[in-house]
């Protein structure tokens, strides 16, 4: 992207200043120093939602960006649900430059044949699958990792169970987290753990991947970035790994994505207005993406430069309703987000449902939007 970049601006010196580190950790703590001290850059990265909205545009540190999306013509080529997740009273505050999404269940094709199972599509089908599965000596079908994979698995069993127009309620104030009906989902997702590994605090995602591609697991829930690991390892798609939605999601994109700003006092800002430019276009978006191994937040991209896992995915983004991510920053801000993982951490000591419930319900108050 930056090559496409200084093809069309080749009057402007880009400097890249990132810094590495896994999901961003420690460039958010580099450019908290720098916004501390006045010294913003002129864009930065960040996932798309309220981990942006809640920290930098409640700080008044992010113009609005509907001038672009009007001038370039991306609420047309951007799905509809998407663009609520990315503003607030009104107002567009980022340019997502990918899509990666979170409802994926992936599974081992030769471990389900052999079983004489399908694919389950419903959360009661994935139960009853699961259950053959153990009775065939299998003793953990669904493998897992360390806490945040587990936050991951439990907010697309909230979508599963709840349904997208009550899972977007749980995130905006609509639906209450003390309901009834938040318990059952609740209880499901315990379900759920009880297919586990016992040893999955001690696994990375890429661990329990593992488990899948070697035939120790059927299943795992995970971002699809979980295909680029399945790509380094050789193996072939839907021989020896698949996918599909979630149970009981099939129709919904759970989604995260990497997307630039726009900061409040920009030292060059009619260079980053460039680069945001470049960073929505239909060129920007093909010539990252099949690199990334994502697919393009526009719903026009060239499907030819993409491989079959992610030409599928880009096919549910442009006619699936779209909601965000828990654990990748879209729908909760810092401090909600980290009270949750508070709760979860205590949850996962004695699976009491009755004590998360409350403890979600206090999060949302003090958080949240809840009252």
């Amino acid at each position: 992207m930056i090559e496409v970049f200084g093809q069309k601006y080749p009057n402007v010196n880009f400097i890249n200043a990132a810094v590495a580190g896994g999901a961003g950790t420690n460039a958010r703590a580099v450019l908290a120093t720098r916004l501390q001290a006045g010294d913003a850059p002129d864009s930065w990265q960040g996932h798309a939602g309220q981990e942006l909205i809640g920290t930098y545009v409640a700080a008044g540190q992010l113009e609005p960006l509907n001038f672009l999306y009007e001038e370039n013509g991306w609420l047309d080529v951007m799905p509809e649900t998407l663009i609520p997740l990315i503003s607030q009273n009104g107002n567009i505050y980022s340019v997502p430059v990918n899509i990666h999404r979170a409802n994926v269940l992936w599974y081992n094709p030769a471990v389900l044949k052999d079983a004489g199972v399908a694919v389950p599509t419903s959360l009661d089908e994935f139960f009853t699958t699961m259950d053959t599965l153990k009775a065939a000596g299998m003793d953990a079908p669904l493998a897992l990792g360390e806490q945040w994979t587990v936050m991951h698995l439990m907010e697309t069993i909230l979508l599963a169970s709840l349904g997208s127009d009550d899972y977007n309620g749980l995130w905006d104030g609509t639906k209450s987290w003390g309901d009834a009906d938040v318990a059952e989902a609740l209880n499901d997702f315990v379900k759920v753990l009880s297919y586990t590994n016992s040893d999955s605090a001690s696994l990375s995602w890429q661990d329990a991947s593992q488990l899948v591609v070697d035939g120790d697991a059927a299943f795992n829930i995970m971002g699809d970035w979980a295909e680029g690991f399945f790509k380094e390892l050789g193996k072939e798609p839907m021989t020896e790994f698949g996918w599909a939605p979630v149970p009981g999601t099939a129709g919904t994109f759970q989604f995260l994505s990497d997307s630039f700003v726009l900061p409040t006092g920009a030292p060059h800002r009619d260079a980053a207005i460039a680069w945001l430019t470049v960073a929505g276009s239909k060129e920007g978006q093909d010539a990252f993406n099949p690199v990334k191994g994502s697919i393009p937040a526009r719903s026009d991209g060239d499907k030819a430069l993409y491989d079959v896992y992610l030409q599928s995915a880009m096919d549910d983004w442009a006619k699936d309703v779209v909601v965000g991510s828990l654990t990748h920053g879209v729908v909760a801000n810092d401090s909600w987000k980290s009270e949750i993982d508070t709760a979860l951490g205590l949850f996962l000591l004695d699976l009491n449902v009755e004590n998360f419930q409350t403890s979600l319900v206090a999060a949302c108050v003090a958080s949240g939007p809840c009252e």
